[in-house]
């Protein structure tokens, strides 16, 4: 328990640089210590003490501000970063390594009960402040979700989702999306730093809609010259 323990609070310290020591990270993190509610509520949930289970979620709910249902399995070294307002559902898996930021809710869209409603994430996935991911599919390891994002189904190993509804950057070399050249690496809110990655944040679609734009703003152009046309003939 105390090795889990100890390993839940060396990931804050090598994600978040302004934790400053393990004391401060045991005492003052709300993300830590929703985990380590959730440990107990989940062996209760799993051991047909259900009250007991949301229970304890509840309570950890109203002193953390993050709300993890008794079912979710949870691995290990997952940081929950400011998380204030996060929903994690019944049926949801979150992989070792993950990093969740505020805001985030795992959903789902099935209202039958004992199916798999809320998504899995693989290990070490990043979901942006205000992402929703919703229903039963699997985020692959190491993906990277955008802010404010709403995903609605699997994404790659590696990839990189946005938008609303989210979808897949396109890569440089035309696979479906582009994997982290450093998967261990850990990037905040999924953003890199490395100027190199910068293409990767030029998708097509977004070209595809300047296009659009363009030949809106022209073919508007043209249309009130004809008219401008049409009043000078007029008059």
């Amino acid at each position: 328990m105390f090795k889990r323990l100890r390993s839940d609070i060396q990931c804050i310290l090598d994600r978040d640089p302004a934790a400053r020591t393990g004391w401060e990270v045991l005492t003052c993190y709300p993300g830590l210590h929703a985990v380590i509610l959730h440990r107990p509520a989940h062996w209760f949930w799993n051991h047909r003490l259900k009250w007991v289970g949301r229970f304890i979620s509840y309570l950890s709910r109203f002193f953390t501000g993050i709300e993890i249902h008794p079912g979710a399995k949870i691995g290990d070294r997952v940081f929950f970063d400011h998380a204030m307002g996060v929903v994690v559902g019944e049926t949801a898996e979150i992989g070792d390594g993950c990093t969740i930021y505020q805001g985030v809710t795992l959903g789902g869209t099935s209202l039958y009960k004992g199916t798999k409603r809320h998504p899995t994430l693989g290990k070490n996935v990043v979901v942006s402040a205000g992402a929703k991911v919703l229903g039963g599919f699997t985020v692959g390891d190491g993906a990277k979700i955008g802010s404010n994002a709403v995903v609605i189904k699997p994404v790659p190993a590696g990839a990189t989702a946005v938008g609303i509804p989210a979808r897949i950057l396109p890569s440089k070399n035309g696979s479906s999306a582009d994997a982290m050249q450093d998967a261990s690496r850990f990037t905040a809110y999924g953003i890199s730093s490395d100027p190199s990655a910068d293409e990767a944040f030029n998708p097509e679609w977004v070209n595809q809609t300047l296009k659009t734009l363009q030949a809106t703003v022209a073919a508007q152009e043209a249309e009130i010259k004809s008219l401008r046309d049409a009043q000078t003939q007029v008059s």
